[in-house]
């Protein structure tokens, strides 16, 4: 399985915390989860970090079978309509960058 993290480097603005949390959950995620190919979505709000640690209000995972389709969402309209709702949100909310990696995933459920 190949999972693709978006890292949101930066900072939700002071006293906004819940607000950009909720507009990620109702006007993002329902574009990512739009994504063709997808498996699994996840959104990461952080909780806390080690000191010193830079700061990552929201890690999002998006789950694929392969990277051919990692390639074919990445260039299909749900992702060009995804990456313009999520740019009208952080414009409100968040101040900072979004850096992508691609990885090969190896889940390991303990039961």
């Amino acid at each position: 399985m190949i999972t693709r993290y978006a890292l949101f480097e930066g900072r939700v603005h002071d006293g906004q915390t819940e607000a950009f949390r909720e507009a990620v959950l109702t006007e993002i995620l329902p574009k990512w989860k739009a994504f063709p190919g997808a498996l699994a979505v996840r959104v990461n709000f952080a909780e806390s970090r080690d000191d010193g640690a830079p700061e990552y209000p929201l890690i999002l995972a998006i789950s694929y079978p392969d990277l051919a389709t990692v390639d074919a969402a990445l260039a299909s309209p749900a992702r060009a309509m995804g990456k313009a709702v999520t740019e009208s949100v952080l414009a409100r909310f968040f101040t900072g960058r979004i850096h992508h990696h691609i990885t090969t995933a190896h889940d390991h459920e303990l039961v």
